[in-house]
């Protein structure tokens, strides 16, 4: 089939069908006498899991490592089963950091009173860096975000 059709079949667009080949995730296709690319069945399975693959957010090397198992018959399932499990403590990681961002967020946007004034604790929040502002050597709480109070909570800056 030619590129379009494993492109459609293969649900993965031209653009990444021949970025892909040429960082050799896949092989070079073959070519017809006027240079057209030629896909054989095999090829578009492997694009399907390559496909598949990304949706589930694996990097590229994961995915070449993760298509060479695939391929290798011979391989352990313990392999394959590590380059997923260390994903999936990537994708946990993530998850906590954008956790903690919306949280962030969330509590800026219930602290601004989302009224005619000009005051916002998300602007403020913005300008200074965050609720964390240093003074003298010592980390302490944004006083201007009333989940946080006076900078009587103190924090040294080795602990922050």
């Amino acid at each position: 089939m030619n590129i379009g059709q494993a492109s459609a079949t293969s649900g993965v667009s031209t653009k990444m069908l021949r970025y892909y080949e040429s960082i050799d995730l896949i092989p070079q296709a073959s070519r017809t006498e006027a240079g057209y690319r030629i896909y054989s069945v095999k090829d578009v399975n492997t694009l399907r899991f390559i496909r598949r693959a990304r949706d589930l957010g694996l990097s590229i090397n994961r995915i070449k490592l993760l298509v060479g198992l695939w391929q290798d018959r011979e391989r352990s399932s313990a392999d394959v089963k590590r380059v997923a499990t260390e994903h999936v403590a990537e994708l946990d990681a993530k998850i906590l950091e954008l956790t903690a961002m919306r949280d962030t967020l969330q509590d800026l946007a219930d602290a601004c009173h989302g009224d005619h004034r000009p005051d916002c604790p998300i602007l403020h929040d913005l300008e200074g860096g965050g609720r964390l502002s240093t003074q003298a050597g010592v980390v302490t709480k944004d006083a201007s975000h009333p989940k946080y109070g006076t900078a009587h909570g103190a924090i040294p800056r080795h602990e922050a």
